[in-house]
């Protein structure tokens, strides 16, 4: 029977990140992961010899001094990502449809605060404020700031309304308020049901910098195989804990293997989704508040997405909007909203095995009902409505990018596209959403020390989501793990 300091089950970005960590520490870990390949929504797929990412494509905080940077830096994988900074107004804008007007986003917190004011002049104070809220945020939550993440993090006012409420209060035009709250659908949660201090966490860094990285999600998984080569970390693919046995409220040693092995640790770290977990632990160490706590945990948005070549020469190397029908960002998180949903569009320009590829992404927010009467059914098994209801929402998304795009009509080379349920069943993520729950204000997320004194849980569920997210939450819990005072040295020791 092999014995580990840590098990660690989940390898996407936030398994990855823990199991690398405690690595650095001397830790001998074993990384186990469901499917074939580790990464998670990290990894791409392939089709018609393009590579498209799954569920990386751009996030904040790559700037110099970034939080995301400086956890790449302690990691010592800074040097292997090579982020696109979006820099041109051209590069990223919000589009309303119906208001028939696109906001083009500069580079930078403050110009983008002053082309608000500028665009705004009646709300000026309101942008001021917004904004001000926003840093003060960042600045007290500890957790965020590498180099202080061995103190507690601090509650703020902030975290008890939500962003809607301050938006009510600050911001008069309607308009700018869906302009100030379209980061949303980068987490999943609708303005009236994010605190506001959450809302800040996730939001700031994409205000400061928005990078796609060369290479995508890969660029990741590779740095870290890398990495791992270093350290005592060991993968385990197409594995899956089944059991956990020698169970008692102090602590579970041993895990049977679905391989049929037969494993021990000190500890282990889960990074998957919430009810995964549970289903794990065995019940009678389990409270019913803490059952009920984790059955009431929503799901956040999904996606119906399609992936697409544009053909003929291009004039960007990276680009992204979000598209609005209308000016109520609230409506499209809405479950009962059948309406033309909001859509996020992502273009990048690659060099792939000798030629370039113009890769072209879209992504239309989706509630699990649209494929609910599926969900019974199997990859490449799935009745023939389906495909006909996929083939309707590709051609629909379609005729609506080359409506935007004009430029595009006729080049738009549509290669796959995916539901829900294709994100369900391929990375066996319980209901298909693409940031696991929603991050509801008041909400007391699955995260650090559970119920058994040496299991513990961290990920994009756990303190915010996107692969920034859960990273840092990997960060927060690793302090636990191997101690403050120490992990506080080595941090130190690594961001010099």
């Amino acid at each position: 029977m092999k014995n580990y300091n840590d098990i660690v089950v989940g390898s996407g970005v936030s398994g990855l990140s823990i199991a690398l960590l405690l690595g650095m520490q001397g830790r001998k870990v074993l990384l186990i992961e469901k499917a074939r390949q580790i990464g998670g929504c990290l990894s791409r797929f392939y089709k018609q010899g393009i590579p498209f990412d799954t569920g990386f494509h751009f996030t904040g905080g790559l700037n110099e001094g970034g939080m995301f940077e400086s956890m790449l830096k302690v990691l010592g994988i800074k040097e292997m990502i090579h982020p696109l900074f979006l820099t041109r107004p051209q590069d990223s804008c919000y589009i309303f449809e119906k208001e028939n007007y696109t906001f083009s986003v500069p580079a930078g917190g403050d110009n983008i605060k002053h082309e608000m004011q500028s665009r705004f002049p009646h709300d000026h104070a309101g942008i001021e404020e917004f904004f001000r809220r926003m840093k003060m945020v960042c600045d007290k939550t500890t957790t965020m700031d590498m180099a202080r993440i061995a103190l507690s993090p601090e509650t703020t006012e902030a975290d008890f309304v939500t962003l809607q409420q301050v938006l009510d209060e600050l911001i008069t035009d309607k308009l700018l308020q869906a302009m100030l709250s379209i980061y949303t659908l980068c987490y999943g949660t609708s303005p009236k049901d994010i605190s506001f201090a959450n809302h800040a966490r996730a939001a700031l860094a994409l205000y400061e910098s928005v990078a796609m990285v060369d290479k995508g999600g890969d660029a990741f998984i590779q740095a870290f195989k890398e990495k791992f080569k270093s350290v005592d970390v060991e993968i385990l693919c197409n594995c899956e804990i089944v059991e956990c046995i020698d169970a008692t409220k102090d602590a579970i040693r041993r895990f049977v293997l679905s391989n049929g092995d037969t494993v021990e640790a000190d500890d282990a770290v889960f990074t998957i989704h919430p009810q995964k977990v549970l289903n794990l632990l065995p019940k009678q160490f389990l409270s019913k508040a803490f059952i009920e706590r984790i059955d009431a945990f929503q799901p956040s948005m999904g996606f119906f997405s399609i992936f697409a070549v544009i053909e003929g020469e291009m004039d960007f190397q990276a680009a992204m909007a979000t598209v609005l029908p209308f000016a109520d960002v609230n409506k499209f998180f809405d479950i009962t909203y059948n309406g033309i949903p909001a859509l996020a569009v992502a273009r990048r320009t690659e060099q792939f095995n000798g030629k370039v590829c113009n890769i072209f992404n879209a992504f239309a927010m989706s509630h699990f009902n649209s494929v609910e009467k599926w969900q019974g059914s199997a990859l490449h098994k799935r009745p023939a409505d389906y495909y006909d209801f996929k083939a309707r929402e590709t051609e629909a998304i379609k005729a609506r990018l080359e409506s935007i795009y004009p430029q595009y009509v006729g080049r738009i080379k549509i290669c796959d596209s995916s539901t829900m349920l294709t994100f369900r069943d391929y990375l066996y993520s319980p209901d298909g959403c693409a940031y696991g729950i929603k991050q509801k204000i008041g909400q007391y997320n699955l995260f650090g020390k559970l119920p058994i004194r040496n299991l513990y849980a961290c990920g994009q569920s756990s303190v915010l989501p996107g692969v920034a997210g859960a990273m840092l939450s990997s960060f927060v819990l690793a302090r636990a793990l191997v101690g403050k005072d120490e992990y506080a040295r080595f941090i130190a020791e690594r961001l010099k």
